[in-house]
């Protein structure tokens, strides 16, 4: 069987779904961003795959790892793009960075001046 890969960017990430045979899975969209004619084009992670999905955010940049299933039933054909490996290669949520407060500008507050305790309160 061959295996395929894609990038593209995160647009939506369903819940996910268990079926009464104990089957689980979970679909995603993303967009490939071509310039001309961009494709939204959905995956589906099954069984234990359903995790790696669980830490995906809308606008996340991935690389998909994927194998096409296709199968028949009454008379109809389906095809399911099934990702067993997703890389985020630029996430929509960075880590929050440590943010150090801007002082403020000008002499409203010295603070080696010990006569300087205009408080509010």
């Amino acid at each position: 069987m061959s295996t395929f890969t894609i990038k593209g960017r995160v647009t939506v990430i369903k819940d996910e779904q268990t079926f009464g045979s104990g089957f689980n899975k979970r679909e995603f969209v993303i967009s490939d961003e071509a310039e001309k004619y961009p494709q939204e084009i959905q995956f589906e992670a099954v069984k234990d795959k359903t995790a790696i999905v669980a830490s995906l955010n809308v606008g996340d940049l991935v690389e998909i790892g994927f194998n096409i299933r296709g199968r028949e039933w009454n008379t109809k054909h389906f095809v399911n793009l099934e990702a067993w490996k997703i890389t985020v290669l630029e996430s929509a949520n960075p880590a929050p960075r440590t943010a150090q407060a801007a002082a403020p500008e000008g002499d409203d507050l010295n603070l080696d001046d010990p006569l300087d305790e205009d408080v509010p309160f």
